[in-house]
């Protein structure tokens, strides 16, 4: 009936569609044509070999019109087929931009790179933003401040405990050495065998980071790469996931801060939290240290249905419920959901993509929010952890420099430095502040603020830099540094508060 309509007065001439039922109908609307396509979300189109993408590209529309707070998430290649869609053959085929503009750009922004290859980077970036400007309009976060109350974004590097500590070095010792002489030797098939396992032992580094439970099935099999890895552990472990085993939060840096956040946040505030982890096992762990200590709490993944979600949100955002804890899962509800009921988020793990965490730390400080939002990102110090981190902070430059079109992103993190994942830096207070060289920090301690013009959307390099509590803002991290498992922490807030008088 859409498609059909006809003439100056046109009944129904806006359709709405989600991108998966408009996969499903796609033949049929292919049949004729409309006047503009506007998408919203539109980095899910950031491939342009997927069917949505195929499907939506075929449509016979003379206007396209693509939405997107991320249109750079992990490459200059997404950013492509995002310009490509709404502009075909503006920057040529895929292999001609990557050979013209991906490659220079990305050489020139490596810390090790010479002058000729940033002068020449830096020659092609100007060339590719004079061309995609002519269809962008780029607004960012920094027009919603003034309508928001400050936010306060924190990176909290917590230690390993020592049996973390031990089960992490052995096996990054193992994995290294068996991935250099595998690599050496790789042929044919064998170099995806190794690129597999290496994966699956990236999978276990970041759940050993999370809590040793989210492991424990393999440390009690002596599966490869946790040879003897119990032995490190009190005599009477058990983990507690697949038996009725104590949950033990002292077991895991990470948990045992959340724990004392968690308390400190119940006893001396109003406040609701949300805590956000990559892994629904890890969900079942805050659950568990939830009715250890008598929270009360909902959780939203991947197994509640639409409806009901809608019905969990609006009960926790009330201010009289009971609620105090709002447990999520990043890849079910990172996108959406308005958690206003909460001014406090925690995510307890990171993504290696910039824009997820993004999405998901964006649930509390939004429109209809009214205290000040404090958001605490647990990292494990000198971890992978650490490397996801500063893979992050080299994506969010390539989309600051591409995008934004900000000049003095720094150089950071070569790409060498990025695939050394299977190290672990034992005696860091902060393997990221490490590679900054920073220039603002004297003997651990920060003598320079960071710029007047400088926010939390900005390089952790000019955010404050804090080696003890003295400088935090924050009263219950303050607190929470009497743990003895914070090594670190980079803060900055969103704007400096709004003074008015009455």
């Amino acid at each position: 009936n859409f498609l059909s309509q006809s003439g100056r007065r046109i009944p129904t001439p806006v359709l709405i569609i989600s991108y998966e039922t408009f996969r499903l109908h796609a033949p049929v609307l292919h049949k004729g044509s409309v006047g503009l396509i506007l998408c919203d979300e539109g980095h899910r189109l950031k491939n342009s070999e997927n069917q949505t993408y195929q499907a939506l590209v075929q449509l016979n529309c003379p206007r396209r019109v693509l939405l997107s707070g991320t249109p750079i998430q992990n490459d200059l290649l997404e950013y492509f087929s995002l310009v490509h869609f709404v502009n075909m053959g503006l920057l040529g085929t895929a292999a001609e931009f990557r050979r013209h503009f991906e490659i220079p750009i990305l050489r020139g922004r490596d810390a090790d790179a010479t002058e000729d290859e940033q002068k020449r980077g830096e020659e092609k970036l100007q060339e590719l933003l004079m061309v995609v400007n002519r269809c962008i309009i780029r607004r960012t976060q920094a027009l919603l401040t003034k309508y928001l109350p400050v936010k306060i974004e924190q990176v909290v590097c917590c230690k390993l405990t020592d049996s973390q500590r031990a089960v992490y070095c052995d096996f990054v010792t193992r994995k290294a050495h068996e991935v250099a002489s595998r690599m050496n030797s790789a042929r044919g098939d064998r170099a995806d065998n190794v690129s597999l396992s290496s994966l699956a032992s990236i999978t276990h580094l970041k759940k050993l980071c999370n809590h040793p439970d989210l492991v424990y099935d393999k440390m009690a099999s002596n599966a490869d790469g946790f040879q003897n890895a119990l032995s490190h552990f009190p005599v009477d472990y058990r983990g507690c996931l697949d038996s009725n085993a104590p949950f033990r939060p002292n077991l895991s840096g990470k948990f045992q801060v959340l724990d004392y956040i968690l308390a400190l946040i119940r006893t001396t505030t109003s406040d609701k939290v949300v805590l956000i982890s990559n892994y629904t096992q890890t969900l079942d762990l805050f659950e568990r240290l939830c009715q250890s200590r008598n929270y009360v709490y909902v959780r939203l993944d991947g197994t509640m249905t639409i409806k009901k979600r809608a019905k969990v949100v609006d009960r926790f955002n009330d201010p009289s419920s009971p609620e105090f804890i709002f447990m999520l899962s990043s890849k079910a509800g990172g996108c959406g959901l308005n958690l206003i009921g909460a001014n406090r988020l925690v995510m307890f793990d990171p993504d290696w993509n910039p824009a997820n965490d993004e999405q998901a730390m964006a649930r509390v400080w939004r429109d209809g929010q009214k205290k000040d939002c404090f958001i605490y990102r647990l990292i494990c110090t000198g971890t992978i952890e650490e490397k996801m981190l500063q893979r992050q902070a080299h994506k969010k430059a390539l989309s600051s420099c591409v995008v934004d079109q900000q000049e003095e992103v720094e150089r950071h993190f070569s790409l060498g430095d990025l695939r050394e994942l299977f190290s672990f830096h034992s005696e860091t207070v902060s393997d990221t502040h490490d590679r900054f060289k920073c220039r603002r920090c004297v003997n651990m301690v920060q003598v320079k603020p960071p710029p007047d013009d400088s926010d939390c959307n900005c390089d952790f390099s000019v955010w404050n830099h804090c080696y003890g509590k003295k400088h935090l803002r924050d009263i219950v991290l303050k607190s929470a540094w009497d743990t003895n498992s914070i090594s670190f922490v980079f803060w900055h807030y969103s704007h400096e508060e709004q003074r008015t008088t009455v």
